[in-house]
């Protein structure tokens, strides 16, 4: 089978764990991933596409270092703000794809993601994206890499570790190597079972 791991950075990947894979590294944010991921598959046809990284957590649930399987995602900023509401493309009737998921491949806790171009970090923003979309984690690339590979109809997997809670920004707070382990772990007990 022929598996492609897909990452925004070398970091989060053990790239010499992994010579049975190919390894793409995007560069962080849904534009390099779609970006990079498109380039990639016009040229070649992996049977499945995992994407990794770490992601920040909305809910103490989880905790750091915890590996989830992101089965549901969306773009959160694509819309229009009016006034004190915000409107997603639907609501203004337009229809567009902004939401993504898939059946769970995997035994992991499932999770709903948001792809974000900035992360959270201020109290009311955090407190304005939980209740209208009530998410469990945020990362740069997730809804982007579903989206392209749901266009070539490649089958594909997200997973996340979770390095950070998403509140006021507090580095010391981080646990990303804890987060790294763990993924990279997960990653090849999943890569073992197929």
């Amino acid at each position: 089978m022929g598996v492609l791991i897909l990452a925004a950075t070398s970091k989060e990947i053990f790239s010499q764990e992994f010579n049975d894979c190919d390894i793409l590294i995007s560069g962080i944010g849904m534009i390099n991933a779609c970006f990079v991921l498109t380039k990639y598959l016009q040229d070649h046809k992996p049977d499945l596409i995992i994407n990794i990284g770490v992601a920040g957590a909305f809910k103490k649930e989880y905790i750091l270092g915890q590996v989830l399987e992101v089965s549901k995602d969306c773009f959160s900023e694509i819309g229009v703000q009016d006034q004190d509401s915000f409107l997603n493309m639907s609501d203004i009737g337009f229809d567009v794809d902004t939401t993504f998921q898939y059946s769970p491949e995997t035994n992991l806790v499932q999770a709903r993601g948001i792809t974000v171009n900035t992360v959270h970090g201020k109290k009311e923003a955090i407190e304005e994206v939980v209740k209208r979309l009530n998410p469990d984690l945020e990362s740069m690339e997730g809804a982007a890499f579903m989206m392209v590979c749901q266009k070539f109809n490649i089958t594909f997997i997200q997973i996340r570790s979770i390095s950070n809670y998403v509140e006021e920004r507090d580095k010391e707070k981080w646990d990303l190597d804890l987060a790294i382990k763990n993924l990279n772990n997960q990653l090849r007990t999943i890569i073992n079972n197929l």
